[in-house]
């Protein structure tokens, strides 16, 4: 059977509209439509008059379109359909989106976060299809989850399930997720960054050259993919953070695998792009550290959905509604 779904993307600097025909357990993108993201009450407008043009440049109406899906950044209430004052969506105070929608369309509307929205595209469309237990990682800007047990996804009691970029690895080191030595600190675009400019700081107090980094006034320009295309390039340094990266990845996805038992754990972003600087440490220290009989069951693999995922993920909201 056909359903004709609606995908909503809210994000910081863009939002787009997507329309989607799942069929089968795939899903066809048809139609989408994107722009900027701007002062909150414009933004909502603009998301309301786009899903409209879409709807009627698609033939689409209340009858012949299944659900709507929003994916947002949190945090947020998806029992009650209300985003809560995102960090990154300054203004977007207790706004009651899914009502805005359910009122001006007539069609089935749920909203989550956007972790939890890309764990079930990933869970419904990528590298997650057919597991009952499997757990996604944005491993991206920050250090997010999303959790599908037993077959459906887990939010906990008030959304909050899966904030594992805050877990503390170590006392000091790199700060994520608001606080010094966490997961994310360790394990994302801006922990690696942080990670870098110590690193080359240390090498350029000492007089040594540092390949990817010639002086002093380049530290603030460092970037995970700075680095990440230096180590491909054999640079030692490059290679040992990222090897560091790695080392704190497997000491967490060890945790991961000892508490959920999960048969997948998909890993987004940097692991797609650098996969071969970081799977040999993490797998090393997966083998030390995590249960034997939990780590022989579950599969570590790269996110299938790369750049389309924030699509993907506001659609399996939809399909995930139905």
């Amino acid at each position: 059977m056909k359903h004709n779904l609606l995908g909503i993307d809210i994000g910081g600097t863009k939002c787009a509209v997507t329309f989607g025909i799942e069929s089968d357990g795939a899903v066809e993108i048809v139609d989408k439509a994107r722009f900027d993201t701007v002062q909150v009450n414009e933004t909502i407008a603009r998301l309301l008059d786009e899903t409209s043009a879409l709807m009627t440049k698609n033939s689409l109406d209340a009858a012949n379109t299944t659900a709507i899906g929003i994916s947002c950044g949190g945090p947020l209430d998806s029992r009650k359909g209300v985003i809560m004052s995102p960090p990154n969506l300054p203004g977007w105070d207790n706004i009651p989106i899914v009502e805005h929608f359910e009122k001006r369309f007539g069609v089935k509307t749920a909203v989550q976060n956007d972790a939890n929205a890309c764990a079930l595209a990933e869970w419904k469309f990528g590298a997650a299809r057919g597991y009952e237990n499997a757990v996604f990682l944005t491993f991206g800007t920050g250090m997010g989850a999303g959790l599908i047990l037993n077959g459906q996804l887990y939010a906990g009691t008030n959304d909050n399930a899966g904030e594992v970029g805050h877990i503390r690895l170590e006392q000091t080191g790199p700060v994520g997720y608001g606080k010094a030595g966490s997961f994310e600190g360790f394990c994302s675009g801006g922990g690696i960054a942080q990670l870098a400019r110590t690193r080359v700081t240390e090498k350029l107090q000492m007089g040594e050259t540092v390949s990817f980094c010639k002086s002093f006034d380049e530290l603030n320009s460092l970037t995970a993919k700075t680095v990440a295309d230096a180590a491909k390039a054999g640079d030692a340094l490059a290679k040992d953070i990222y090897a560091t990266c790695a080392n704190y990845l497997g000491r967490a996805l060890s945790t991961l695998i000892d508490v959920l038992n999960p048969e997948v754990i998909v890993l987004g972003s940097i692991y797609c792009r650098a996969q071969e600087l970081i799977e040999p440490a993490m797998t090393a220290v997966i083998e030390r550290e995590a249960l034997w009989h939990a780590r022989r069951v579950c599969r570590i693999v790269p996110a299938e959905l790369g750049e389309s995922i924030g699509d993907y993920a506001a659609l399996s909201v939809a399909a995930n509604a139905v």
